[in-house]
């Protein structure tokens, strides 16, 4: 009976395998490359392991036992699995597995989608077998997860502070303040600065950025940490604030919005690719990053 598997039992496995196959062994000789009286031997050490009969063979010719067949089916299931490990475990050596998680900020532009999802192709074009999470979160909240190592990758406007972080930039996206139909701004063409300190503007909680902003009125009883909040702060016609041009746009187009003294009132806010530098990247996380910086580095 076998205890242990090894190599020779494989071999003596596999030359009982192609003595049946090729129907006794004779006909096995030159399969094989063995003489018949070599292979009789193999044959009879492999019973002497198992401790019963595989085959006859005499004058009614080669016959296989019933034990033999069902060690025939067996061993045949042994070495597809074999075969199958073999084919699995060069696989997993090339291939990327695991899991990337992606932060992104709110409301961005369609080319940076249009961005993010060019590096999503590049890298499902690749040998992997990975998942992919995308969290739509505030900038804030991402630093957040970034430290909890919650987060392999974020995309979005940082105060660039965090000494725990890797900052690669991106692009930049430009913001203009905005007043909306019954603002007293909205009227006036070239508002002085004593007319802009009369208004009362949209704050942003996240410091770093409001302090980038070039109007910095001191009446302030609105505060949105999204933009779409501020949106509707400003559609009120009571309120000033921050938009990203392109989100604005579309209400601009209508007459819905109108930007304040564009040029001396407006920013440029930059996005970065942050990552915490202690947390070690996978081979998936590597690879998701390199798409990454490739889609952006074509703008």
């Amino acid at each position: 009976m076998l205890g242990q598997l090894h190599d020779l039992d494989l071999q003596l496995l596999r030359l009982f395998v192609r003595v049946v196959e090729c129907g006794g062994f004779s006909a096995a000789q030159g399969e094989l490359g063995l003489s018949q009286s070599s292979i009789s031997q193999q044959m009879a050490k492999l019973e002497t392991r198992l401790g019963y009969r595989l085959c006859s063979r005499g004058k009614g010719g080669f016959k296989i036992t019933p034990k033999g067949e069902q060690l025939l089916t067996a061993t045949r299931g042994l070495f597809e699995s074999i075969e199958a490990f073999r084919h699995q475990s060069n696989g997993v050596a090339g291939r990327l597995i695991g899991e990337v998680r992606l932060g992104l900020s709110e409301a961005l532009d369609q080319s940076v989608l249009q961005q993010v999802a060019d590096a999503i192709r590049r890298f499902r074009e690749r040998d992997e077998s990975v998942r992919i999470e995308l969290i739509s979160a505030m900038p804030g909240e991402m630093e957040r997860l970034l430290l909890q190592q919650r987060l392999d990758l974020a995309i979005g406007y940082f105060s660039q502070v965090q000494s725990a972080f890797d900052y690669r930039e991106l692009f930049t996206e430009t913001q203009h303040l905005y007043c909306a139909p019954g603002h007293p701004l909205f009227t006036d063409d070239t508002p002085d600065d004593e007319a802009l300190q009369a208004c009362d503007r949209v704050d942003h909680p996240y410091r770093f950025l409001r302090s980038d902003e070039p109007f910095q009125g001191k009446l302030c009883s609105a505060r949105s940490e999204q933009v779409e909040g501020t949106l509707a702060f400003i559609l009120s016609g009571k309120h000033v604030g921050y938009l990203p041009n392109h989100f604005a746009r579309s209400w601009e187009d209508k007459g819905l919005l109108r930007a304040v003294r564009q040029g001396d009132m407006s920013f440029e806010v930059a996005f970065h690719l942050a990552r915490h530098r202690a947390q070690v990247p996978g081979d998936a996380q590597k690879a998701f990053e390199q798409d990454l910086l490739a889609a952006f580095s074509k703008t």
